[in-house]
């Protein structure tokens, strides 16, 4: 299988679940002109597409409330990790690129959330702020898998967050049952099988990763994250942030 605008791939890209390398991979077997130029959900103003028509790959940190609009050919991936060093990982991801700015970048207003990390300590980071803030902390960290594969946007939380949880986390497993392939950034291994055996197309992934954080790729973050922590109390609240994200794999893996 060649992909095209008839039979498209579509690569939920999660941050920091190795998507980087993966899109590359995909990018250059399919050729530039082939991929979406909408790479990010921020990208698009209000009423233009994610997923615009006539692609053969869309790839990215995208909503994808428009799947249902493209082919049924299609072929629908995603890559996870274990959501406590995925927040982990995102917040050294984040304070590495804060630190390699410059003041003058740093005082940009796109980059307020990396002034943000780089100044307060991490409790404060995560659980201080304005409402907008904590808005924004919430949509990243709090239990993103429920709410992007629940509601298919990146910033989706405020339409479930009332919900009980077991309601968000059924709506989150039909979710993850529409994808073609959910993987283990762990097992990539299995990624470059199937995507073999589906489209006669080997991608050259384990081992091969882009921007990857300074930490050892065998060291846990999470506990280097609840360290910064300056309270129990606060070390509690960010566990409640992986609660649901944890019983929504152990149900899915449990089919």
């Amino acid at each position: 299988m060649r992909p095209g605008p008839e039979n498209p791939i579509v690569f939920l890209h999660i941050p920091k679940t190795a998507g980087q390398t993966i899109h590359n991979e995909l990018a250059a077997w399919v050729g530039a002109p082939n991929v979406s130029p909408v790479r990010v959900h921020t990208e698009v103003r209000a009423g233009e597409r994610q997923m615009p028509p006539g692609y053969a790959l869309y790839s990215g940190h995208i909503d994808w409330t428009e799947l249902d609009l493209l082919p049924p050919a299609r072929l629908v991936l995603t890559v996870l990790r274990d959501p406590r060093e995925r927040i982990a990982s995102f917040y050294f991801f984040l304070l590495r690129e804060a630190k390699a700015l410059s003041p003058q970048d740093l005082a940009l207003r796109h980059n307020t959330g990396k002034q943000r990390i780089l100044t307060t300590p991490a409790e404060d980071y995560f659980f201080g702020g304005d409402r907008p803030w904590q808005r924004f902390v919430r949509d990243h960290y709090d239990n993103f898998y429920c709410s992007y594969f629940a509601t298919r946007m990146m910033r989706g939380l405020r339409l479930i967050e009332k919900l009980p949880e077991a309601e968000v986390i059924r709506r989150a497993l039909a979710g993850l049952r529409v994808m073609d392939g959910v993987y283990d950034i762990g097992a990539l291994d299995r990624l470059e099988d199937d995507f073999q055996a589906r489209t006669g197309h080997r991608l050259h992934l384990t081992g091969n990763y882009r921007n990857a954080g300074h930490h050892a790729r065998e060291q846990a973050r999470w506990p280097l994250l609840l360290d910064r922590m300056d309270s129990d109390a606060g070390r509690r609240r960010l566990e409640d942030f992986v609660t649901r994200d944890l019983a929504l794999l152990d149900a899915f893996a449990r089919g």
